[in-house]
């Protein structure tokens, strides 16, 4: 049964299942499409000798795919916020599973990009989608389950890492394609269907009671912005810059992480079980890339977000230092990339987040596939910019260096910058209203 009292908009109220299924449903949907982008460095190699190209060329595709898979997002996310997710998402996941099994029937460099691009807008519209819900189903625990959300995309890909590997060694890539798109696109369909937007009006149960205590601890606006009025607000213009600062480091590392153990000779090395370095990396990577979403979420529930970015931006600048002094010994190579991928992976918490409640929830889905795009100017950077800086150079030294700067000038900016431009913000939304900011979270500035 559904916990809400209002009326629904598009889907009857029978139809409406309880926001916490809704939530596992949107968690599942997130972990089948998770490979698209934190398996792919496990194709790179035999992308290149099958169509005798570059790793620039190769990873080119990556960066294609993360384009289309975030620029879309806003016009993904206004036809999820007017449609509902169910039709949508269910769509996207068609994509999804078109897009590996095409890219396992390429056969020329031009047909691999279009089936993965393919892919990517499937793969826009399940993950704009399911935050986008999470955001609106739950004001009173937003970091938290939208941590919980975003985490499944970053997890989703551990338990699905060695069967991959294996099955590329066994029967190649092409094959690994078709098989896992067929069991990715039918696992979104299926979880669609249990997804709908929450009625106008709607709130939580008990939250006039519990709306205080949250606004407490995190500032949030009761005013509802469209993305043209998010557009001319100046925090917009800060969440954006730090989130791509951000992820330009995270990319970098799922995308050059297979090159980058080829590199320091560590790709090869069996550590346990039969699993090399790179293998048990990539496992433990996705695993620790999905805890800290939800983890660094409930965290910022607590403490105010942009408190959090400092402190989780600064422990991932001393994690990719301590990377790159230690990367060539195997342990240490996938302890230090799994702290990597902790301190990083919470942006996917973190900034739909502080967009939810700087800008609002009516159009949230919208709002965050803005912000979202960040991730897709990162990866021009993180794809083929840093695969020709190593091409360039001969080493990944420079790259690691220009990640510990964006994460440090990120970190700064959350606590120095982006605290007031984010109170100014709520004050005025909410001065427009005639409610002023109460004089404790003016003064405080919790975030």
């Amino acid at each position: 049964m559904a916990d809400y009292a209002a009326p629904a908009g598009a889907i009857h109220p029978s139809r409406i299942i309880n926001r916490w299924v809704q939530l596992i449903a949107g968690v599942i949907a997130m972990m089948a499409i998770a490979n698209l982008q934190y398996a792919w460095t496990l194709f790179t190699k035999p992308i290149q000798a099958h169509l005798h190209v570059s790793l620039v060329v190769v990873q080119g595709i990556f960066a294609a795919f993360i384009l289309v898979e975030t620029w879309l997002v806003p016009f993904e996310g206004a036809l999820i916020d007017r449609i509902g997710p169910r039709f949508m998402l269910g769509m996207g996941g068609v994509l999804v599973g078109l897009g590996w099994m095409g890219s396992g029937y390429a056969e020329t460099l031009r047909s691999l990009y279009l089936w993965y691009m393919l892919g990517g807008i499937g793969a826009g519209f399940i993950y704009g989608g399911t935050i986008g819900n999470a955001l609106k189903w739950f004001p009173d625990h937003r970091g938290l389950c939208v941590g919980l959300t975003a985490g499944a995309y970053g997890i989703g890909t551990a338990v699905s890492v060695a069967p991959i590997a294996n099955m590329i060694k066994v029967s190649g890539y092409q094959h690994t394609f078709i098989f896992f798109g067929l069991i990715q696109g039918a696992v979104v369909v299926v979880a669609a269907l249990f997804l709908a937007k929450p009625p106008a009006g709607w709130t939580p149960p008990g939250w006039k009671e519990k709306e205080a205590q949250v606004k407490a601890r995190v500032r949030s606006s009761k005013v509802d912005m469209t993305p043209l009025e998010m557009l001319k607000s100046g925090s917009f213009y800060m969440i954006y810059f730090m989130m791509t600062l951000v992820a330009f480091g995270g990319l970098v590392v799922t995308a050059q992480i297979n090159p980058m153990a080829v590199s320091y000779h560590v790709d090869k090395i069996i550590v346990f079980g039969g699993m090399t370095a790179l293998v048990l990396a990539i496992e433990i990577d996705r695993i620790l890339n999905g805890l800290t979403r939800p983890f660094w979420g409930w965290v910022s529930d607590h403490i105010g977000r942009e408190n959090t970015m400092f402190i989780a931006f600064t422990a991932e600048a001393i994690a990719v230092f301590a990377l790159l002094q230690l990367i060539s010994r195997p342990l240490w190579f996938i302890v230090l990339s799994g702290l990597c991928f902790f301190a990083w992976g919470e942006i996917f918490s973190l900034f739909p987040s502080i967009t939810g409640d700087l800008f609002g929830q009516k159009w949230a889905t919208t709002n965050y596939g803005i912000v979202y795009t960040a991730k897709g100017t990162a990866a021009l950077f993180a794809g083929p910019g840093a695969a020709w800086l190593f091409s360039k150079t001969g080493a990944w030294t420079k790259v690691f260096w220009m990640m510990i700067a964006c994460d440090l000038i990120a970190a700064f900016l959350a606590l120095l910058w982006l605290k007031p431009v984010a109170r100014r913000t709520i004050a005025q939304a909410e001065a427009a209203l005639g409610e002023p900011v109460p004089a404790s979270r003016a003064v405080r500035g919790v975030a």
